[in-house]
């Protein structure tokens, strides 16, 4: 397989040219306009952000991309499928508030916002794949029934996979409730009753009804209830809730890829990944840590293995930023700037961020081998 071209411009600005009008010239140079829009219902696939978390993609951004989209004869939509775990995206009403709230609107974007999978998250299209994991994949409907597919990911660490980008907003993020229910059944959290203080926060955010308080005043889990969304993990502020991440992981990893083929499959695609605010974990939480790495740039590609694979890349070769969650780890070990090392790894070591990238490589969404076109 040919090298796959990820297309960079950085976040430098000058007089008369600003980060739109780079946004604009980057996603023109990568190709986007060579895909024929006319007529053409364009799924922008975007994360509107769990209010509380500042670290999602602006909706400057999209109305710019949306503009370019509209410029080219295409009729688009912003997009995101309702969460498993209950919160301010898990279902459309909540969700359409959320993403009104974060800036996501028609009078900003300057396009509609869809729920993908309805009201309750369980309006989807079941797509063929025939594929280890996945027989079929359960795609919310806009999303499954859109002409083209257009990713905006914000680029970030992920506590399941590693790190979060197309893949990760392709494939979970466009999986109805079953979907993502599917996807994360093989990785069920466990509690370390140590670290357990019996606050109920993850009782009162379960919405499964699956945890209670034992016999020794400690959160237990019903495995039998449990579906593995990981509300618990996220809102536990002591460390009890944990994921136990073994072969669970690598499974997940695969079913996103398997989930990402299926939206993809048979449309013509596009994909920007924003390498800014990267945090050390999901913006589905509802608070953002400090950034990892300095904001480093914009990327833009058909292939969004590569474009992972570039942002990656970019992300270990930068410096740790000063007071961040990744400088505490790696300074436990020794004082330099760790530079050029597995940063991804650092902040999530129980789990194996290649693993994603190399299975979707194997079921042909792309390659990780790419040149990196810079574009000033």
């Amino acid at each position: 397989m040919e090298k796959s071209k990820v297309y960079f411009t950085n976040l430098r600005t000058k007089p008369g040219v600003n980060l739109l009008d780079k946004v604009e010239k980057l996603i023109k140079k990568a190709g986007i306009g060579d895909i024929d829009f006319k007529n053409k219902f364009t799924a922008v696939k975007i994360h509107f952000g769990e209010p509380g978390n500042l670290a999602y993609i602006r909706p400057n951004y999209a109305a710019k991309v949306v503009s370019v989209i509209k410029e080219l004869g295409g009729i688009p939509f912003l997009t995101d499928s309702n969460t498993l775990y209950s919160g301010r995206r898990a279902n459309a009403i909540d969700h359409l508030g959320a993403a009104y709230e974060n800036g996501f609107n028609p009078l900003t974007v300057g396009c509609h916002v869809i729920i993908a999978d309805g009201l309750k998250g369980t309006d989807y299209r079941e797509v063929v794949i025939d594929m280890k994991h996945c027989k079929t994949a359960k795609i919310g409907t806009a999303i499954a029934d859109a002409d083209i597919i257009i990713s905006m990911n914000h680029f970030k660490g992920h506590e399941m996979t590693g790190f979060g980008g197309a893949l990760k907003n392709l494939g979970m993020g466009s999986g109805s409730r079953g979907g993502k229910l599917e996807m994360h059944s093989a990785s069920k959290p466990k509690i370390e009753e140590e670290n357990c203080v019996a606050c109920r926060q993850c009782i009162n955010n379960c919405a499964q009804d699956a945890i209670e308080i034992n016999e020794n005043r400690k959160a237990a889990i019903d495995y039998d209830k449990c579906v593995g969304c990981g509300q618990c993990v996220a809102v536990c502020q002591f460390d009890a809730a944990q994921v136990i991440w073994n072969e669970a992981a690598d499974t997940a990893n695969e079913k996103i890829a398997e989930y990402t083929h299926a939206v993809l499959k048979d449309k013509p695609n596009f994909h920007i990944n924003f390498i800014m605010n990267v945090s050390p974990n999901c913006d589905c939480w509802d608070s953002n840590d400090v950034p990892i790495v300095p904001d480093l740039g914009i990327m833009a590609s058909f292939d969004p293995v590569a474009l992972d694979k570039a942002s990656i890349d970019m992300v270990n070769e930068a410096p740790v930023a000063k007071g961040s969650y990744l400088e505490e780890k790696v300074c436990e070990c020794e004082e330099h700037n760790h530079e050029h090392e597995d940063k991804i790894h650092h902040i999530h070591p129980n789990t194996d961020w290649r693993v994603s990238l190399n299975y979707a490589e194997e079921i042909g969404l792309g390659t990780q081998d790419y040149e990196l076109v810079v574009i000033k």
